[in-house]
């Protein structure tokens, strides 16, 4: 693969996507969402690929919202279509079934935020910076912010910093839940890294189906949402990979799971 703003690469199983543009704090252009549309798709096709770690290159910006020198000449229907693509792009890493970690190096501001928000699990540097300031633009979120930050966050945190387009700091975004952990910037990749191994570790049907449920729950019914969740642990029971792991389990040592 070959790509003008991102750095792709994969090794053990894990697909490492950073936007690479430092000197524009990795803003989010249409080039960059096409091509980041390109890397889910191939995360999607790669059975090789488990789980991914998305994170910006330098140390001052995971991704600094959208690129404004684009935003500044977008008549109505270039907005919405702009807006839609960064949507479906960032729709695919939520849904794409293999786990998706955040490793937010800096600011992650308007669409950084959005992006950083649709992956699964967010790891902080100390450093990094957190908002939805498009009100000071004129503008309201595009890419998802007024959907997914309440969800995190509770209407009435997300509200606030929707409307005042405030940004908070990293100890802050860990209080009101909107990332997981807040570590020193050296250790942001490492502990990113570290914690999906963590999850890879476990067997990979059930990773696939827990991500599934609570990702399409979130839109059903409580009835519903719990006869999905009752069809996972119904259909997780007839795995090869189930029947190790309660094995494993009772014989006291580490189970091996093939995916089965």
């Amino acid at each position: 693969m070959s790509f003008t703003s991102l750095l792709y690469d994969v090794d053990d199983g894990i697909a490492r996507v950073t936007i690479n543009r430092p000197d524009k704090l990795n803003a989010l252009s249409a080039t960059v969402i096409g091509e980041l549309a390109d890397a889910v798709g191939h995360i999607e096709a790669d059975a090789g690929v488990r789980g991914v770690i998305l994170t910006g290159a330098g140390a001052k910006a995971f991704a600094a919202g959208a690129d404004i020198s684009e935003l500044v000449k977008q008549g109505p229907m270039e907005a919405k279509e702009r807006s839609v693509a960064g949507q479906r792009m960032m729709r695919r890493f939520e849904r794409c079934g293999k786990p998706v970690i955040a490793a937010v190096n800096g600011f992650a501001l308007g669409g950084g935020c959005e992006l950083a928000m649709a992956c699964h699990l967010r790891v902080a540097s100390e450093s990094a910076k957190f908002g939805q300031p498009e009100v000071k633009l004129g503008l309201g979120p595009g890419y998802g912010g007024t959907v997914r930050l309440p969800r995190l966050v509770g209407k009435g945190r997300a509200l606030e910093l929707l409307l005042t387009g405030a940004t908070i700091d990293a100890q802050e975004a860990y209080r009101i839940g909107l990332v997981n952990r807040v570590v020193p910037a050296e250790q942001v990749l490492p502990e990113s890294e570290q914690l999906l191994k963590t999850i890879l570790e476990q067997g990979p049907i059930a990773v696939r189906l827990v991500l599934e449920a609570v990702e399409t729950g979130l839109d059903l019914t409580v009835e519903e949402a719990l006869l999905l969740e009752a069809n996972h642990f119904g259909l997780l029971s007839s795995t090869a990979d189930m029947r190790e792991g309660t094995s494993a389990f009772l014989a006291k040592r580490k189970p091996e799971f093939k995916g089965r």
